[in-house]
């Protein structure tokens, strides 16, 4: 079903970039600004120009981050310091990252793959996406016409893994190689050979694709698309606007982590604060947890286990700020009479989902952030408690609301239903890195 190619893509030039673990970033959306501002330093050529760039007091409509972006790409093609393949290439990439006392490994296939409406079912959205970072990712695809960061799409794969599909790749020598901030190493092989190219491109042809990360970059992509075919008098289907640079993974890869965004919730009518555990008493048990000298950094490991095993049992949802230094978990009294007060238009799957639930009976239901200017205000998203615990310690939030991740399956299903988790429902760990590839589309 999915129309998944090779490309010419825009690679580093290795002769004149030593190091690449210090050119490449995460994805745009996982980067503070004191992140941002230390990938400026660490490389005059690092893709955080680019991918992520400064925006200075004096900017306007015609010079800005966008602008200089694209100024910046031209500059680093005319010079050499990016290159383009010689021939259309499938870009294999193994995610090596830090797990327990070793290290785990997901592997993606990074290809351009043929934009399509959402209609046709062949790439599934499977999150609802906010206006301002959509907006953001708009402007610089038409400044610097090109995907600078894939995004990442998982496939249905009963049996075997995509490495499966690479039987005579060279495991020991990879065309690219960096390690993030993280410990995360990416590797990555050039594959241009004419029968595996084949091979690869005819696997995907019966296969829908959903979207894990980056519903901003696709939506981008869909508006861009349909930008260039109304500014073209002659448009063509092959026309390299058509195609998004995607990084494709196999749902059955046990090596891709899941975890959970948890919510941070501020500005919220101190009185409806005040009611709030009441309000829950009628839905959920609620545990509390606040031993002796608690301090909820030291304990964070010991509440994460807590709240994992009460989500295999069902639905598990975490609270901390409403008394004091204590979490608090909730479970509720009655599943299936929780589910009739979602949506009945919603299906099964959907309502089945901790954050769905979330979202519908505690954040819109008793805290009354019920449409996308209030979620804006009120909410901030954050894969590590962490600063959630500072946040609400400190003073400058009011509730800490802590998820279990959401199982690939459960992703798929949603999507198979054609309907949309909420935002931020999920985050795909490691990402795939900025800098490894750009996919051109002048």
């Amino acid at each position: 079903m999915a129309n998944v190619r090779p490309f010419r893509g825009l690679r580093y030039n290795p002769d004149l970039t030593n190091d690449f673990s210090s050119v490449i970033t995460p994805p745009y959306d996982v980067i503070n600004s004191d992140q941002q501002e230390s990938y400026y330093k660490r490389n005059p050529h690092n893709i955080i120009r680019l991918e992520f760039g400064k925006e200075l007091h004096q900017d306007n409509v015609q010079t800005n981050k966008y602008s200089r972006a694209a100024q910046t790409l031209n500059e680093w093609l005319q010079k050499g310091i990016l290159i383009q393949e010689e021939r259309p290439a499938f870009y294999l990439t193994e995610h090596l990252y830090p797990h327990q006392n070793g290290h785990q490994s997901y592997w993606g296939l990074v290809a351009s793959v043929r934009i399509e409406d959402f209609e046709t079912g062949k790439i599934r959205p499977t999150e609802i996406i906010m206006k301002g970072p959509a907006t953001d990712r708009l402007n610089l695809l038409r400044a610097c016409q090109a995907n600078l960061s894939p995004i990442m799409c998982v496939y249905s794969q009963s049996e075997g893994t995509l490495l499966s599909l690479f039987p005579d790749v060279d495991m020991k020598n990879p065309s690219i190689s960096g390690t993030d901030d993280f410990d995360v190493t990416f590797n990555v092989w050039v594959i241009n050979n004419e029968e595996t190219v084949n091979r690869i491109s005819g696997f995907f042809a019966d296969r829908p694709l959903y979207i894990a990360d980056g519903h901003h970059r696709y939506t981008t992509a869909l508006a861009y698309r349909d930008e260039r075919i109304t500014e073209s008098s002659s448009p063509s289907n092959e026309s390299a606007y058509n195609f998004i640079m995607m990084t494709l993974i196999s749902s059955e890869d046990t090596g891709l982590a899941l975890l959970p965004t948890h919510r941070l919730v501020k500005n919220v009518d101190p009185e409806l604060i005040a009611q709030l555990k009441e309000r829950l008493k009628e839905h959920f048990h609620i545990q509390k947890f606040s031993p002796p000298s608690f301090n909820p950094s030291d304990n964070l490991s010991s509440w994460r286990k807590t709240l994992n095993e009460a989500g295999e049992k069902g639905i598990a949802i975490g609270l901390y700020g409403l008394e004091g230094a204590s979490y608090l978990l909730l479970t509720p009294h009655d599943p299936t009479s929780l589910l009739d007060l979602l949506p009945v238009e919603k299906p099964t799957a959907w309502k089945e989902l901790d954050v769905s639930l979330l979202h519908g009976i505690i954040l819109q239901g008793m805290l009354r952030i019920d449409n996308p200017e209030q979620e804006k205000e009120c909410l901030e998203y954050f894969s590590d408690e962490t600063e959630i615990l500072q946040r609400i310690d400190a003073g400058t939030a009011q509730l800490g609301l802590l998820l279990n991740p959401v199982p690939v399956s459960s992703v798929i299903a949603v999507a198979e239903a054609d309907v949309r988790m909420p935002p931020k429902s999920t985050y795909f760990y490691p990402k795939t890195a900025a800098g490894l590839v750009i996919n051109p589309l002048f």
